[in-house]
């Protein structure tokens, strides 16, 4: 069975922060100043970036690294690095 951890410092990290084929567990959202944060946030979720899915990101572009090409479930998203931001992460490590 897998389990999730922080960056060892206790916490999450920014989806956007990780590596390419990193595996990681969607543990929420960074918290929203307004109602466009709001939204970004509320369109993340309907696409599928809940709580508990698991997440990689498989492509990045060139050549600053945006967008970001992100596998949750069976689905797969381009994001701009700061939408990827809003969602926040736990590490994936096999026993």
């Amino acid at each position: 069975m897998q389990s999730a951890i922080t960056n060892g410092k206790g916490a999450a990290l920014g989806l956007h922060q990780l590596q390419k084929y990193q595996a990681a567990r969607v543990t929420g959202f960074r918290a929203c100043a307004d109602d466009s944060d709001q939204q970004v946030v509320m369109r993340l979720m309907e696409i599928g970036f809940l709580p508990g899915e698991t997440v990689h990101v498989i492509a990045t572009g060139f050549p600053k690294g945006d967008p970001l090409a992100v596998r949750v479930g069976q689905s797969t998203f381009a994001l701009r690095r700061h939408e990827a931001a809003w969602v926040e992460v736990a590490l994936e490590v096999q026993p």
